[in-house]
């Protein structure tokens, strides 16, 4: 198929600017490249999105931020329409991200019935944990001003297809089987060599943190596509029947992988390739080294993924922001501090997702300081008389995010834009230019929605799913269960708006 680039045309004073491509740093080939989609003018587009067994801390929000504002340019910037899936793991996903060891959903289920003095878990408790942390990831998502996706699949809900690749990954000899699970044998035939996109070699690829050393693993980086409840998982209570053993012996119940998860849902979703795979910079070693070696093994087509995206660690002080450290901050936690979620999504944009933010409550502060300045400029362009549009500062602000998303230049131009309309008085000229940036970054026109309650953030965003699945019995269903909670919903272009319902009590005698 041929692949064409996508490029802007910008008019300045009826001139024809020179066209713009959009390059993007590619993990796997280590360059920046022009980005070009696999179908004209759509884009099918992953992100790794959380484990349900708590709250997502900042560093987390980070790279869900950094694939919010690649589609927002891919979608303002390039007129381009982002399929984009973001996927919800609510099993499957083992503490430390090995092999061996307990699911992170089913302990947080045994830490929380041991706080409520029970000493046994069903598989409702362990669902349950998963729906309540589900809940407030979409509650802080719709309070950072996230684009909703086209999917939000659960993992739980992909069995059959993981079920249907690990079959055959065992008939294409990709896989085995041993006592506690099957593998993935990382020095089978591969489409791209394993180690590719994360630089390492098999030769020195040795046991770490993440990979677990066992006797009947043909190499130590194998890594499980799906565990059987035997032995240690005996009492696993999420579980399903297993892939279907094609030496014709019936395995034992069991639960997938990590790893085999995203590869199901994408496939399902997207395709069999895909234009764009985004996370975190933890998961390019092992989680997105393994998906491209199962994704592309099962289908025989490379690349799995032209372009991977990876957003670097944000740190707190020395150390990365980890759950496991213990040294992480939530988006209550930024509230009770004093700050707008608009300040936070300001300052984690603010860096190129390149570079790793080292975070401090002063830089929270200065990016408040910025996005007021923003936010009170854009107030006197809307105020202002129409007159001639310029595209010198759209151009200028196109440049830099075609350039890898450099936030930091395009921040630069809205300051020099900034400065030159007051300068020149000429506000109203950047009418256009104002609206591109508030699309593009999302963070200066967005709705406030500290004040209204966590539940019926929730319910906005089930509703605005629900919308996008054409399911819209459910969504007035929604729309009824928000308002029997006081609040009045409209539709917008820009998306839902609320807004709590003031009711005034008139006497009796007054009319």
């Amino acid at each position: 198929m041929e692949r064409r680039s996508f490029y802007v045309r910008a008019r300045c004073n009826r001139a024809i600017l020179p066209m713009m491509p959009l390059r993007l740093y590619n993990t796997l080939t280590k360059k920046e490249e022009i980005f070009s989609p696999i179908k004209k003018e759509i884009v099918t587009m992953y992100t790794c999105g959380p484990t349900v067994y708590g709250r997502p801390h900042i560093g987390n929000y980070s790279s869900f931020l950094m694939a919010d504002l690649l589609r927002r340019w891919l979608e303002a910037g390039h007129g381009l329409t982002v399929t984009h899936v973001k996927n919800i793991t609510d099993v499957g996903h083992l503490v430390a991200d090995a092999d061996q060891g307990e699911d992170k959903v089913e302990k947080e289920a045994r830490r929380i019935a041991g706080a409520q003095g029970r000493t046994e878990i069903t598989a409702a408790d362990v669902i349950g944990v998963a729906r309540n942390y589900e809940s407030e990831y979409l509650a802080d998502e719709h309070e950072l001003n996230f684009l909703e996706p086209a999917y939000r699949p659960r993992a739980s809900e992909f069995i059959p297809r993981m079920r249907e690749m690990i079959t055959a990954l065992i008939s294409q000899k990709n896989a085995y089987v041993t006592e506690d699970g099957i593998y993935f044998s990382v020095t089978s035939k591969t489409p791209t060599p394993y180690g590719t996109l994360s630089g390492n070699t098999l030769d020195n690829l040795s046991a770490g943190a993440r990979v677990d050393v066992r006797e009947d693993k043909k190499h130590p980086a194998d890594f499980a596509l799906w565990k059987f409840c035997v032995g240690m998982n005996e009492k696993h209570l999420l579980r399903w029947e297993s892939p279907e053993n094609p030496g014709g012996k019936k395995f034992p119940e069991g639960f997938p992988g990590w790893h085999i998860e995203c590869s199901a849902m994408s496939s399902s979703l997207l395709g069999d390739q895909i234009d764009i795979h985004t996370g975190g910079e933890d998961n390019i070693f092992p989680h997105h080294e393994c998906e491209i070696a199962q994704s592309e093994s099962v289908t025989g087509k490379k690349p799995f993924v032209h372009l991977w995206l990876h957003r670097r660690r944000i740190q707190m002080g020395e150390e990365k922001m980890s759950k496991s450290i213990g040294n992480v901050l939530n988006l209550s936690d930024i509230i009770a501090m004093g700050y707008d979620p608009m300040d936070l999504r300001y300052y984690l944009l603010s860096v190129h997702y390149r570079t790793n933010l080292k975070f401090t409550e002063k830089g929270l502060d200065d990016a408040r300081k910025a996005r007021t300045k923003i936010a009170e400029w854009m107030g006197e362009v809307e105020d202002s008389e129409d007159s001639e549009d310029t595209e010198e500062w759209k151009q200028k602000f196109s440049e830099a995010m075609d350039s890898d998303l450099n936030t930091p230049e395009a921040l630069a131009v809205i300051f020099q834009a900034m400065a030159w309309s007051r300068t020149k008085g000429s506000l109203a000229a950047c009418k256009d230019f104002m609206a591109l940036v508030r699309q593009t970054f999302g963070c200066f026109a967005a709705q406030r929605s500290q004040d209204i309650p966590k539940e019926v953030v929730a319910l906005l965003a089930e509703r605005e799913a629900a919308r996008k699945a054409k399911n819209f019995g459910e969504s007035d269903r929604l729309r009824d269960a928000i308002a029997a909670r006081g609040y009045e919903l409209k539709d917008t272009a820009e998306g839902q708006k609320v807004r709590k319902v003031e009711y005034m009590h008139i006497h009796p005698d007054v009319r």
